[in-house]
């Protein structure tokens, strides 16, 4: 069956052509970037859950089942924390031992970029004094203070003071 010559027949073959060329070129840089995903039905729709592939995606979704849990100084879960006390039991649920305050958990690890930023990555704020588990889409969550429950916050929203990979 030949196609007919019209402008999106050529877009089309174009794309095709386009993607083929672009896939051949490529070199997979990171392949531990790739998140793999189940789906479920809800209704009508299709709702996709990331499922975790690193201990740093493991850790973020452990850290995210907590939001709502109490801020206590001093606490570390597994009903109420502080800001590292959630870093440290939600890496613990993920089967990685780090350390226990936010000083020690930014400067442990493999120091990270603000532009590199993946699920999991302890992020550090206010001169690291304040740490929080990076999930993606420029957010974090963390134990902020007394008085206030875990939850999620963008990166943008508190003073940046670096990160780290575990």
């Amino acid at each position: 069956m030949a196609l007919k010559n019209t402008r999106l027949t050529r877009t089309s073959r174009g794309l095709v052509l386009g993607a083929v060329t672009a896939g051949a070129l490529m070199i997979p840089v990171a392949p531990a970037l790739a998140q793999p995903a189940t789906s479920h039905s809800i209704g009508s729709s299709v709702q996709v859950t990331p499922v975790a592939s690193s201990a740093g995606q493991a850790a973020a979704n452990a850290a995210q089942s907590k939001i709502g849990s109490p801020y206590v100084w001093g606490a570390t879960g597994p009903s109420s924390f502080d800001c590292s006390g959630l870093v440290q039991w939600a890496y613990k649920q993920a089967g990685k031992s780090i350390p226990r305050t936010s000083y020690d958990q930014v400067g442990g690890g493999s120091s990270v970029s603000r532009g590199n930023l993946q699920p999991g990555d302890v992020v550090a704020f206010y001169g690291g004094e304040h740490v929080g588990i990076y999930i993606g889409g420029g957010n974090v969550v963390h134990a902020p203070t007394e008085g206030e429950n875990v939850k999620v916050t963008s990166v943008d929203a508190m003073p940046f003071s670096g990160a780290s990979r575990y």
